[in-house]
């Protein structure tokens, strides 16, 4: 049988409660009986002594132990709860009170004796029963008064009398087990019954939130984990209740999870969607690589030289643009996949800005284009990777190329923070982006609607991968622009002081 963790705490806890109830139980009876025990024999504490002084035969010193019997006997009459006995200083039991064969030992121990006589211990203080005899090493023992009894200067023994003899215990016995027991029993099963009762009414109020939690997580669950399908329970906010703490967890974990899905629902579209083009843009320079290949392959003979090294440069130009395409998807599902490595080192940025300018120079030329570094002596040192930061700037400064008209201008600024930071922008003076496209134009395959095309086919990739490559270095790129005036590129790099 399964048990819910309500019937589990339960079980525990009663079990828990029976346990110190017999340990309460047990700890009572023994203190009662101390307690009794130390009142009763403070009560007869000056017995002995007084029974020894005011008594003829005891206070002249005791030599006829017969008439001594029988003054034990008449006194047992009048305190039948009392045994008397008289115990040479040895602590051999010398005569007594009781009926012939209820007296089992021969001998008790004197230092029990002493030591109530000189208060040398707290009360109560226990003696030897003379009606016990000593079993597995433990002898019965009783509280008593005790007084030393002299024939002058020498002692003759002890007046040792038994509070609450043999007589008493039988009667006390008798009567504890015909009303005290039964109402003992009565009293702890109520008790016990009223506290299962308690216990299972606090129990119930302290796992109900537990148990809407539970019910909570198993209807997500069956819900598909989607959060808009089932209505979650709110919890306030105690932070002194552990479970409310839980719960409202469990609801913020439920809006992450659920969010999450609907991020990688929309990733997966985006992802479909961008294969989808990615296929096609693909397809076109292949369709035309094969074309040409195709006619320099059936008219090759036909054709005359200028055509034939026209349509082998223009299936060149194809398979570098197919190869291109193909890198950008390499890379950018590179990057997506989170396992990129960095290769972090100091080094002068202006060395870095004059290589990537002096690489486009070339294309710059062609188109009629400027590339200006300001300041053109920079000397600032950077901590990042310089192959993934080359990267990023020939994203940028290709895009401002395809986009800026000829005799235009393209900027790289540098400007110093001071927080230890460098910034860099990317300026053009091109088309410029509609202000209602620039949150998008980081997307994988997004094209804004001024686009400037050249004889030239592009992924539409740069920018995320660009993006990507930035967040890498713990940097985010940021853009500015304007219609017909240009656009700026900007992102930080932590500067290294010298």
């Amino acid at each position: 049988m399964i048990l819910s963790l309500y019937q589990r705490i339960t079980i525990a806890l009663v079990l828990l409660f029976i346990a110190i109830a017999c340990t309460f139980a047990w700890w009572s009876a023994k203190l009662e009986v101390s307690s009794r025990h130390e009142a009763e024999q403070r009560l007869h504490l000056q017995l002995a002594e007084h029974l020894g002084n005011d008594n003829p035969l005891l206070k002249e010193g005791v030599y006829d132990y017969r008439e001594l019997k029988n003054l034990f006997h008449s006194l047992m009459i009048l305190g039948p709860s009392f045994e008397f006995y008289f115990i040479a200083p040895s602590g051999s039991i010398l005569s007594y009170s009781a009926e012939p064969g209820k007296v089992k030992r021969e001998q008790v121990s004197i230092t029990p004796l002493v030591d109530f006589i000189a208060h040398k211990k707290p009360l109560p203080i226990y003696g030897d029963d003379p009606r016990n005899q000593c079993t597995g090493g433990s002898c019965a023992q009783k509280i008593f008064s005790a007084a030393p009894i002299y024939n002058g200067d020498n002692l003759q023994g002890y007046l040792y009398i038994i509070i609450g003899g043999e007589k008493y215990d039988s009667i006390f016995a008798d009567v504890l087990s015909e009303q005290h027991l039964s109402q003992s029993l009565v009293f702890l099963f109520s008790v016990m019954v009223f506290f299962f009762l308690v216990l299972m009414a606090l129990l119930r109020f302290l796992t109900h939130p537990l148990k809407k939690l539970t019910e909570n997580i198993r209807a997500f669950k069956q819900a598909g984990f989607e959060k808009n399908k089932v209505i979650l329970q709110q919890w306030p906010a105690a932070k002194h209740n552990e479970i409310h703490e839980l719960g409202s967890a469990f609801n913020e974990m439920a809006e992450q999870i659920n969010y999450q899905f609907v991020q990688l629902q929309a990733n997966d579209k985006k992802r479909r969607e961008m294969l989808t083009d990615l296929s096609h843009d693909l397809r076109t320079p292949l369709a035309a690589l094969q074309g040409y290949l195709e006619t320099i392959q059936l008219k090759g003979a036909q054709l005359s030289s200028e055509q034939h090294q026209r349509f082998i440069d223009i299936a060149f130009k194809n398979a570098n643009q197919l190869k291109k395409l193909v890198d950008q998807i390499f890379e950018l599902a590179h990057l997506d996949g989170g396992q990129v490595t960095l290769d972090l080192e100091t080094f002068p940025l202006a060395e870095l800005l004059h290589d990537i300018a002096a690489k486009f120079q070339h294309r710059l030329q062609e188109k009629g284009l400027t590339l200006n570094i300001s300041p053109e002596q920079c000397e600032f040192l950077v901590y990042t990777d310089i192959g993934k930061l080359e990267r990023i700037l020939s994203n940028l400064i290709d895009n401002a190329i395809r986009h800026t008209a000829t005799g235009g201008k393209i900027t790289i600024q540098v400007d110093e923070k001071t927080n230890n930071q460098l910034n860099l922008s990317v300026i053009d003076n091109g088309t410029g982006i509609n202000e209602n496209e620039l949150a998008y134009i980081f997307d994988a395959r997004y094209r804004a609607s001024n686009a400037i095309c050249d004889s030239k086919e592009h992924g539409g990739l740069g920018l995320a991968i660009t993006q990507k490559l930035l967040r890498l270095l713990h940097s985010e790129i940021s853009v500015e622009s304007q219609i017909g005036k240009g656009t700026s590129f900007n992102f930080c790099l932590t500067k290294i002081r010298s």
